[in-house]
């Protein structure tokens, strides 16, 4: 049986009160990763056909953050939940098989549950099943009402609760699965019957219901998933409960995060047992770091690898077997494909981009090192930067290894330095420099005697 997902990403979200009106909300960030690709990534194990991201308001945008894992569905017009879905008709209106329909700004929502969900729905012989919840407060949530016998017989919204409906604590997460064939012969029979004109996808369930299809609901066990983000102050409240969870993860795991709340981490880091995390640190993106290493304070990692990660599926081994003994901070910066060996030392206010430590390398202090190879046991010196970038184009320094290379020297790419060399503290090297070399590249000094006092009276004259 084909599982299709259809996930609703065509809203404004004026709330944000953005004034760049090329991105959806959907596009706003957490932790790294946009709302969107948190939702998609927590379907992706259960979809097993077609997925289709409706986009609208920023659309432009929000397709490139789903390309390659989605077809778009435009909504140019926004008339509702029920006429969104049918803007997906040439795409999957005619599929065999079940649709999760999902909100692409709820962040919180997990593949356990709607694992669980599509587990349900398809033991049970469902033709619809709606994602619910039981959270504290229901104010603002549509309410389900069920039958004797379980089944789900509507939602009524907010606005529209009578009497005793006001106590039913069961609400609409906003999120189904459905069978895909039924879906799309009963969209035509949606109307506007509300103050805003629009056709809402919830009213599919009284449909159901005339036509004596089942309709079921899911309970989710943490109410907190269902939770959307419709403002910055909701969407500050999703990654606070999306650092927590992730944090707890990796501790669980055999990290140690010193301090949980002032530490940020994405979800698709890997961290390595016996690691350690100092506070105010961030680690974003496909980051990768290896075991026992030390991270922090105050750093910053993205997109990188530290260490051997592929020891963290190998915690089976004796310790001196897995040690990586790398540390990296305080206040350290390395994004883009940056790679550390073992037993390397990166220290404050040191920042590499697409870089390669090879193992023992030591940058201790105030260093940029972009685009660099860097073999094995080489020290790079307080100051040192690898003048990358002409205005054009980005260019290559290779250092090899054993080499030392002295404070505050500027090394000009494209540029070798072959192994075992020296460069003197101060030089501006341009030009290649052969194994076992020392490169000198600065001018000779000269002390003038007493000139000090001519500036003066020069500067006093002025």
């Amino acid at each position: 049986m084909k599982i299709h997902a259809i996930i609703l990403a065509a809203g404004k979200g004026t709330r944000m009160r953005s004034l760049n009106n090329e991105i959806s909300k959907v596009g706003f960030e957490i932790l790294g990763k946009p709302l969107i690709n948190w939702v998609l990534d927590a379907a992706k194990s259960e979809i097993t056909g077609r997925t289709v991201v409706i986009v609208g308001f920023g659309g432009n945008h929000a397709a490139k953050l789903v390309e390659g894992k989605a077809e778009i569905a435009w909504q140019h017009e926004q008339k509702g939940t029920g006429h969104a879905i049918m803007q997906t008709i040439p795409l999957i209106g005619k599929e065999k098989g079940q649709t999760l329909i999902l909100s692409g700004d709820v962040p919180l929502i997990t593949n356990r549950a709607l694992k669980g969900m599509v587990e349900q729905h398809v033991n049970g012989n469902f033709d619809l099943t709606v994602l619910t919840a039981k959270p504290e407060n229901t104010f603002g949530y549509g309410r389900i009402i069920r039958t004797a016998n379980g089944e789900v017989s509507k939602i009524i919204e907010q606005k529209d609760l009578e009497g005793d409906e006001h106590l039913v604590k069961e609400v609409n997460a906003g999120m189904y699965i459905i069978d895909n064939e039924k879906l799309f012969e009963e969209l035509h029979n949606l109307r506007p019957n509300n103050k805003q004109g629009e056709l809402y996808l919830t009213d599919v369930i009284g449909l159901f219901k005339e036509k004596g299809y089942k309709v079921g609901a899911h309970v989710l066990e943490n109410s907190d998933e269902m939770l959307g983000t419709n403002d910055r102050v909701q969407l500050a409240e999703a990654a606070e409960l999306l650092k927590k969870r992730i944090n707890r993860a990796h501790m669980i795991n055999g990290v140690t995060i010193e301090d949980p709340n002032n530490t940020y981490i994405g979800p698709d880091v890997t961290i390595g047992p016996d690691t350690i995390i100092s506070p105010n640190t961030v680690i974003l993106g496909n980051t990768k770091i290896g075991v026992a290493n030390l991270i922090g304070p105050s750093t910053y990692l993205k997109d990188m690898v530290i260490g051997d990660h592929n020891s963290i599926i190998q915690s089976h081994l004796v310790d001196s077997e897995i040690k990586d003994n790398i540390k990296v901070g305080p206040f350290a910066r390395i994004r883009e494909h940056a790679l550390v060996e073992n037993d390397s030392r990166i220290g404050n206010f040191v920042e590499l981009k697409k870089s390669h430590f090879h193992e023992g390398v030591k940058a201790s202090h105030l260093s940029y090192l972009g685009d660099a190879e860097i073999g094995e046991k080489t020290n790079i010196g307080a100051g040192t930067i690898t003048a990358n970038y002409d205005g054009v184009n980005k260019s290559k320094t290779i250092i090899g290894k054993k080499a030392f290379i002295g404070s505050n020297s500027t090394l000009v790419a494209p540029i070798v330095i072959e192994e075992g060399s020296y460069v003197a503290a101060a030089s501006i090297v341009n030009k290649d420099v052969p194994k076992d070399t020392l490169a000198i590249a600065r001018c000779r000094q000269e002390n003038k005697v007493g000139y000090a006092n001519v500036i003066r009276e020069k500067q006093k004259k002025k």
